[in-house]
């Protein structure tokens, strides 16, 4: 039995409390009045005179103003899609132009601290997901290779339980307006009547509306949930079972159930958690787009884990054969996941239709750097460091790469939601730094004191014993096939 050290808990809980302290000071910080956006205004303005390269509040945040429909006029969240407003307003000189364009930018510097703290929260929360989708995808594989993983794999998606009751929370205060992240909520959205009046999210009422809205994220983390607590359940009982593999027919039964049920609701869970935050705008493959960043990110995850567990002792049955095809995941999705963004951005911007484009425009007017940084971190990095098969075998160059693959698929979150709900006004500073912190701290706890808690190997796993001799033919009988590797 593996035992969870003092030193990595103390850690862990360090973790969250500096982190939980960061994101108090964050809303704490956040200004409250127009009068305070105006002086951070006047602020940012005398930074660009003297050449600044960040946050420049009038052409960065209105520079995708041609692309955006006259409908979009509702919106004074902070969302790009209400920035026809602001600069119709702020074409007629005078106070109340200045004043509707600093309550515009107060929107959006109060939404700071709650994008950077749902970056985060949607980040984890989907890595654990993903996990727990990829241990599925084995157990109805019937795989061999990963058996002496199974415990790992488990441990991660324990983080889903936290996580996900904090996102019960985050959708009830949203629900409640306590953050304006999505523009559609604002009142009078769907009243013709009303001057916030948007017939094209009117349009889509029979989707977008907050009574549905919530009701599906709970009915998600509700079912993605049980499926966790069943299958840990019974892959624990699977070890003591002496029922003729009932309990493995009846737990791959379950994650056979659960795969068709994840590919609905992870689709659905996209277009409702981030697609949403750009109302007028959708893409009919981002939900096989948000999969592949949350899934390179899980595998990598499992690596991290696996690798610092043995490196402890607790899994003497891994070796570098299952690293190795760690990598190779890490290596192939990365690839999937560049064929899914070039294919999604190719076509809006081949097609060069505005209310598609606007999406892009804004990210790389107003996030250039990360934008295509991400490109590289996602895609460049991985084929270079992993396509080598001997590299993939060794921990340290499997980190190296993980940290990079990590940082940028974390950016590709980040460039999803910001854009959307504090425009120009973003920067990666205490809000995020706090947020990441407190959600590592999280995770870390949670994971190894669920690994602590099971025998670190699946002993009532049928495939087992060639999960153990894995290697043999692997590595050490490579081209020699493998039907005398027991």
């Amino acid at each position: 039995m593996y035992q969870f050290s003092g030193k990595l808990k103390i850690f862990s809980l360090a973790l969250i409390i500096v982190g939980a302290l960061g994101i108090a000071f964050s809303f704490f910080s956040a200004p409250k009045t127009v009068e305070d956006a105006k002086e951070i205004i006047a602020s940012q303005s005398h930074g660009d005179a003297h050449g600044s390269s960040h946050d420049k509040v009038v052409e960065g945040t209105h520079s995708d103003e041609s692309s955006h429909s006259a409908t979009s006029e509702h919106d004074t969240s902070g969302s790009h899609d209400g920035t026809n407003l602001v600069d119709k307003e702020m074409s007629a000189h005078g106070e109340h132009g200045d004043d509707s364009h600093a309550e515009h930018v107060l929107h959006q510097l109060q939404n700071r601290p709650w994008s950077a703290f749902y970056v985060s929260l949607f980040f984890f929360l989907g890595v654990s997901l993903l996990v727990l989708a990829f241990y599925a995808s084995q157990r109805v594989a019937q795989s061999g290779w990963s058996v002496v993983l199974f415990r790992v794999m488990e441990a991660i998606t324990a983080n889903l339980v936290p996580v996900s009751i904090i996102m019960l929370v985050f959708i009830g205060l949203t629900v409640g307006h306590f953050n304006h992240m999505f523009s559609w909520m604002t009142p009078g959205t769907f009243d013709p009547s009303s001057e916030n009046y948007d017939a094209i999210v009117d349009g889509k009422s029979w989707w977008m509306n907050v009574p549905g809205w919530a009701i599906r994220s709970v009915v998600y983390l509700l079912l993605w949930n049980l499926y966790r607590w069943f299958i840990r359940k019974n892959s624990i009982a699977e070890d003591t079972a002496n029922d003729g593999f009932k309990t493995y027919k009846k737990n791959y039964n379950a994650s056979v159930i659960f795969l068709f049920i994840f590919m609905i609701t992870e689709s659905m869970m996209s277009w409702d958690w981030i697609m949403g935050l750009d109302p007028h705008w959708f893409s009919t493959l981002f939900g096989w787009y948000v999969l592949a960043t949350l899934l390179v990110s899980a595998l990598t995850v499992i690596a991290f884990v696996t690798i610092y567990l043995r490196s402890k002792g607790a899994l003497p049955q891994v070796n570098d054969s299952h690293i190795h095809d760690l990598a190779k995941f890490m290596f192939g999705f990365s690839v999937f996941w560049t064929y899914l963004w070039f294919a999604q951005f190719m076509l809006i911007w081949y097609a060069d239709i505005p209310e598609e484009t606007t999406y892009f425009l804004a990210r790389f007017n107003e996030y250039k750097l990360p934008f295509l940084g991400m490109v590289v971190m996602n895609f460049a990095f991985p084929i270079l460091l992993l396509l080598n098969s001997d590299f993939k075998s060794i921990p340290w160059f499997v980190i190296i790469g993980g940290i990079v693959i990590l940082a940028g698929h974390y950016v590709d979150v980040f460039i999803m939601v910001m854009p959307a709900t504090v425009g120009g006004q973003w920067f990666f500073g205490i809000p995020e730094i706090s947020a990441l912190l407190f959600f590592l701290g999280i995770f870390i706890y949670t994971v190894f004191s669920a690994f602590a808690k099971a025998n670190t190997v699946p002993t009532g796993n049928p495939f087992l014993q060639e999960s153990e001799h894995f290697h043999y033919y692997n590595i050490e009988h490579r081209g020699e096939g493998s039907a005398d590797h027991h």
